[in-house]
């Protein structure tokens, strides 16, 4: 269930902003302990790094700010490159979540509890509810969460690179069984989701 270790070309956008995130965040740690270094120096006069415009401007405002606003802009850019669009290859599933149990319903009329089968290598757009309270569909390993929340529709798209199967949860608390609220995605080839859903389903 690592999110550094993705499956799916939407988690690795999300493993991408975590690793430039972890970059931007070294790098201003990097900058605190230069200002450090720099504040113990003992210097004269003309020394340049008594300039308090060096400190305030340049090394107080200017590098952290400009560190902030690239990581800023790369999470947009990663936000919309997740965004379900339309596609006539996605799959569209139903996931309804309620304590605590995940409900799934696919064209063809099937339906599963808890295991979510999925084509491999074919976009899939989750559209997820709840029935009583606030939960959250997360599998790390496809994709980033999404909120199950009760009378409101959200969707999620996500994509297995290859078939197999990957672990998800219900990463907002709801409720005293939330520990065991967990979900099975199952990633099946084209002969093996063509079998599942059945010949007149997409």
């Amino acid at each position: 269930m690592s999110t550094i270790d993705p499956a799916g070309p939407h988690a690795r956008s999300v493993a991408g902003l975590w690793w430039a995130m972890l970059g931007g965040a070294t790098l201003l740690t990097l900058l605190v302990f230069a200002l450090l270094a720099l504040a113990f120096r003992r210097g004269g006069g003309g020394d340049r790094t008594q300039d308090p415009r060096l400190w305030i401007g340049w090394l107080g405002l200017a590098m952290p700010g400009a560190v902030l606003l690239a990581l800023l802009g790369f999470a947009l850019v990663i936000g919309a490159r997740t965004l379900p669009v339309p596609s006539d290859d996605a799959v569209a599933i139903d996931v309804v979540a309620r304590q605590y149990a995940w409900d799934v319903a696919y064209p063809g009329g099937r339906r599963t509890q808890d295991v979510l089968h999925i084509p491999a290598g074919r976009p899939v757009d989750l559209r997820i509810t709840a029935t009583d309270v606030i939960h959250s569909l997360w599998v790390p390993r496809l994709a980033g969460k999404m909120d199950a929340i009760p009378g409101h529709t959200n969707v999620l798209r996500i994509e297995a690179d290859a078939p197999g199967t990957y672990q998800g949860e219900c990463a907002e608390y709801c409720g005293t069984g939330h520990k065991d609220h967990g979900l099975t995605v199952v990633a099946h080839d084209a002969a093996g989701w063509t079998a599942f859903v059945g010949e007149n389903a997409r």
